[in-house]
């Protein structure tokens, strides 16, 4: 196995880790990258480009879909909003959107949004691929949605509705969408590698993606869900099985149109260099530029919100603004680390106490759906390279 890039000296264990990756648990085309207090200290690619074709080699800027790890570039967006004087978290949702006062939600919060407590994770009426790709056919369906607990009292992933929520509540304050004034304000200053609606110039540097079967050792990583877990997305009535449904049936993740769409929950393109890239601008200064974040906005980041048994994913898990915080749904680097796992595998965080950032993307997923084995094993590796 071909393992190509760099390590900084002392992250070994992480160039280690990721072939193990490839040859114990199948992993099929990778990438991770990690910084340092702003500096890149891994580079590592590897294997194929696309997950069911042996005859292209995974190259150096290879982007993928990164599937729920777009939430931690969205979360930047309101977030940055806020910090400009643009946005208050604690306003009404309906202030900034009249029509999402429908239905019983006229309390909703925006913090309550960001932190998976606005009570709206699922649609009664689910919106078909075709539907979806239209973010105001999106935004009109949540705002008719009445909640299914009372927002506020309780938390519950928004695996879906998360983007058209963060999406529209971005337009009404600005008039761009998330993906637009991501590209303008995010990645064109930091040079990233990231989207939410692929360029057309773009798509010729993604790989295709699909579903892998997990190997059958596993190095002793528990990959399989406990069975209340599994029950909950297995009975169609269940809150967890319609959050995942409210785009039914879900899109081919490899069609043009669906990459070309915003959809700021589940559809961000990225390297691994753009992943990590991002979340270490938002903790410090990267190549002159300096951190996205102010010391205020980092901390309400990553401040808890939401902590304990979640209505959706049936486990416990902590959120502080648009950010999954560090806990056993979630392992990162430190008890202060944030970011977001992506359904299947990909992974993005920072850590600001050890000044880490890390990015990983790959073409193959796996049922795991926020601490996939493959990141877990290349998070644990930083952590040793860390404390030796």
């Amino acid at each position: 196995m071909d393992v190509n890039g760099t390590v900084a000296e002392g992250f070994e264990p992480v160039r280690d880790a990721f072939v193990r990756n490839f040859t114990a648990l199948g992993e099929r085309g990778a990438a991770v990258v990690v910084y340092r207090d702003g500096r890149k200290v891994v580079d590592l690619w590897g294997g194929l480009r696309d997950v069911a074709d042996s005859s292209a080699p995974w190259e150096r800027g290879t982007a993928q879909i990164v599937r729920s790890a777009t939430k931690g570039v969205a979360a930047a967006v309101p977030l940055l909003l806020h910090q400009r004087g643009q946005l208050d978290l604690d306003a009404p949702v309906a202030e900034y959107w009249p029509e999402f006062k429908a239905a019983g939600k006229e309390r909703v919060l925006v913090r309550q949004v960001l932190s998976h407590q606005a009570g709206v994770p699922v649609l009664d009426e689910p919106l078909t691929p075709a539907q979806a790709l239209d973010p105001l056919r999106g935004a009109e369906a949540v705002a008719r949605q009445a909640p299914v607990w009372e927002p506020g009292t309780d938390h519950g992933y928004h695996a879906l509705t998360y983007g058209w929520l963060t999406g529209e509540l971005v337009r009404r304050v600005t008039g761009r969408g998330i993906g637009e004034w991501t590209a303008d304000e995010i990645a064109a200053p930091l040079g990233l590698d990231l989207w939410i609606g692929l360029p057309a110039g773009e798509a010729g540097r993604v790989g295709r993606v699909g579903r892998l079967e997990t190997p059958p050792a596993a190095g002793g990583l528990r990959t399989r869900p406990k069975r209340t877990v599994s029950e909950a997305y297995e009975d169609p009535a269940s809150l967890t099985r319609r959050a995942f449904a409210a785009i039914t049936p879900f899109p081919d993740q490899n069609d043009p149109a669906y990459r070309a769409a915003a959809l700021p929950a589940t559809n961000g393109i990225a390297t691994a260099d753009g992943l990590a890239r991002f979340y270490a601008s938002l903790i410090g200064e990267v190549d002159g530029v300096p951190s996205l974040f102010t010391p205020q906005t980092l901390a309400a980041a990553r401040t808890e919100e939401s902590a304990g048994p979640d209505r959706i994913l049936v486990i416990n898990t902590r959120f502080g603004l648009g950010y999954m915080l560090h806990g056993s749904a979630s392992p990162f680097l430190s008890s202060g680390s944030f970011g977001h796992p992506g359904r299947g595998g990909a992974l993005g965080f920072a850590d600001p106490e050890s000044g880490i950032a890390f990015g990983y993307v790959t073409n193959g997923f796996r049922k795991t759906v926020t601490a996939d084995p493959r990141a877990q094993a290349l998070v644990r590796a930083v952590r040793a390279a860390q404390s030796s």
